[in-house]
């Protein structure tokens, strides 16, 4: 008897970190696919014969897709189960891929994207559940911590991997290493993940109505913030879509009070470990992508780094990321989450204050232990912020806890690049007469620092909220829901 215990203890242990491996593979798929992309832009702009204007939607395509489709296949694998939602999101993917590295238009690549987008939603959508689902609630924040080593990983990769395939190979090549990868891990995800009686399906209807109301608020609110910029307020087309963005969301509220299964269950809402660390992560990334997107133009321009130089400045947050995440998930462990999620909002906003004072005379150091604190505080807050998210929700919504949190950190990245891009540019072009960056001299530094600091200014007042976010949570013991709720 005490064998046969032994035994299905065993395959329990070797079947949570199979689970986690092929959720481990989804994600640095998913990640370190965004962060090639990046670096390959130059090189597909010449190639495909496109321009800037253009070729910038080969990742809004992407991000838009992403960001508006998360919830909905969220909730998608609550009611049909992981598994169909996973192995499903995986051959799109693959399909996407390959269509990517074979377009030969502009217009050919970014259909492909969205198309590849739509499977990433999916993947990115179930992940954190299937590891909630198969790990128990004292080894949660250990197994989410490493899954942020994998986001970490993924991004650190990303631009050494790009590199060297761009050297000695053509940029279809990112896509096409997607399809064996993907391929692999598809079967894999059918004989591995668990069956009708374990995969948490749920059978209830789908909210098509709410679906496409969310799909037209993040999509019109996506694309106000980051047009913003170029189109102005004032426009027709940026009043239009905050308009459409505006009314969109009260719709969505209305329709899910009066469906009897909701996209979304406006009672987690109510739960302060729930809807707080969602709001926090938010904040917290848009924070981190101020510094995302501006630090490799302050690189490039008033430091004069060569793109080489640049990429591996820019690789050192991600780094603390990979090492770090791990350890902020055992911590939460012992500690919880609101203490760790402090800490590392602090150290972001730490980072941010620092940054105002970077001069472009100040050495190399001076740079990399500045954004080296933004990765570092990255790491701490993460891995528990999301691992008491997804234990506070009941077992039969943690895929739109999934989705929410994947959807709050996208548009937290989006939100922080358009601010920053909105405060720099105003502030550049008003001192410089109206010039813009392509029309850099080195004259214009003194003006490009001032739009700088004032974009790194604005991320840490962003951060400020984040942690009156973070403190309202409250304690661990608040939890308002139970895995048998």
């Amino acid at each position: 008897m005490a064998s046969l215990f032994r035994k299905k203890n065993k395959k329990k242990l070797e079947k949570k970190w199979k689970v986690f491996f092929l959720v481990g593979t989804s994600i640095f798929m998913s990640t370190l696919d965004s962060s090639i992309v990046n670096i390959a832009l130059p090189f597909m702009m010449q190639d495909l014969k496109s321009d800037m204007q253009t070729i910038q939607w080969v990742v809004l395509s992407y991000l838009l897709t992403v960001s508006a489709l998360l919830l909905s296949f969220g909730r998608l694998s609550d009611i049909k189960g992981r598994k169909l939602v996973y192995v499903t999101g995986f051959s799109i993917f693959v399909i996407g891929s390959f269509l990517c590295a074979m377009a030969g238009s502009p217009e050919t690549l970014i259909i492909a994207r969205a198309l590849q987008g739509c499977g990433a939603s999916m993947l990115m959508a179930c992940s954190p559940a299937l590891i909630v689902d198969v790990f128990p609630l004292k080894e949660r924040g250990k197994a989410l911590g490493m899954i942020g080593a994998v986001v970490a990983a993924g991004l650190t990769t990303g631009p050494v991997a790009g590199g060297m395939i761009l050297e000695y190979l053509s940029w279809r090549f990112i896509f096409y290493i997607n399809i064996p990868i993907g391929v692999a891990a598809a079967i894999g995800g059918l004989y591995l993940l668990s069956g009708k009686k374990k995969d948490h399906a749920s059978k209830e209807p789908m909210d098509l109505k709410g679906s496409l109301i969310l799909i037209v608020f993040l999509s019109s609110l996506i694309l106000f913030l980051t047009q913003l910029p170029r189109w102005g307020f004032f426009s027709g087309p940026s009043l239009f879509l905050s308009g459409l963005s505006f009314f969109s969301v009260i719709g969505f509220i209305v329709n899910e009070k009066r469906c009897e299964f909701p996209l979304f269950d406006l009672k987690l809402l109510s739960i302060k470990l729930f809807i707080y660390p969602v709001i926090a992560s938010a904040i917290l990334f848009a924070a981190l992508f101020v510094i995302i997107f501006m630090m490799p133009f302050y690189l490039t321009y008033p430091c004069g780094f060569s793109a080489s130089k640049t990429g591996l400045v820019m690789i050192v947050p991600f780094l603390f990321l990979l090492i770090l995440s791990p350890v902020s998930g055992m911590l939460y462990d012992r500690y919880g989450s609101r203490r760790l999620c402090m800490i590392g909002m602090s150290c972001v906003a730490a980072s941010l204050v620092a940054l105002t004072g970077l001069e472009p005379k100040d050495g190399l150091w001076s740079i990399l232990w500045r954004i080296a604190l933004a990765g570092i505080g990255t790491a701490l807050f993460v891995s528990p912020n999301n691992t008491v998210t997804m234990s506070s929700v009941p077992l039969q919504r943690r895929g739109i806890a999934s989705g929410s949190v994947a959807t709050a950190r996208n548009m937290g990245m989006v939100v922080g690049v358009a601010l920053a891009g909105l405060m720099f540019t105003r502030s550049f072009s008003k001192l410089t007469g109206g010039a813009t960056l392509e029309q850099y001299q080195s004259l214009m530094a003194p003006f490009f620092m001032v739009g700088f600091k004032q974009a790194m200014g604005l991320g840490a007042v962003l951060c400020g909220f984040g942690m009156v976010a973070t403190w309202a949570r409250g304690k661990e013991s608040q939890n308002g829901f139970s895995d048998s709720f």
